[in-house]
């Protein structure tokens, strides 16, 4: 079984992690981007993975993790059920989660940043 306490502490100790609220419950953010959220009514989290990623989660422990409803759990929110979690593999999520978001945050910026042209040589 893992606390909220346990997730929260779990997620805000990743390099540049920061909690704020989005739908009126924790989130948890890198860059501004949200990878893992808490819902403290249902007794559940939330880690943003890939499809493929989601899919080994729910092999490997599908008591723990479930697809969240609709598009959102087709492209990768995954459920993370807190009475039953290990710690371990939450953890795992959470750092693929939050690596997933460091790495499209990366490739945003690069796509944005103004490319420099070389002036042409005219004699």
């Amino acid at each position: 079984m893992m606390t909220e306490q346990a997730f929260r502490r779990m997620a805000l100790d990743l390099t540049e992690a920061v909690e704020g609220a989005h739908m009126g419950h924790p989130d948890f953010r890198v860059n501004g981007r949200i990878f893992a959220t808490l819902q403290p009514a249902r007794n559940c989290g939330m880690v943003n993975l890939t499809p493929e990623q989601q899919q080994r989660m729910l092999r490997e422990a599908p008591a723990i993790f479930s697809p969240e409803s609709g598009a959102w759990g087709r492209q990768g929110c995954t459920r993370v059920h807190l009475d039953v979690a290990e710690e371990e593999i939450v953890g795992e999520a959470l750092t693929l989660a939050w690596r997933n978001t460091v790495t499209r945050t990366k490739k945003a910026k690069s796509a944005t940043r103004p490319v420099r042209r070389r002036a042409s040589k005219r004699a």
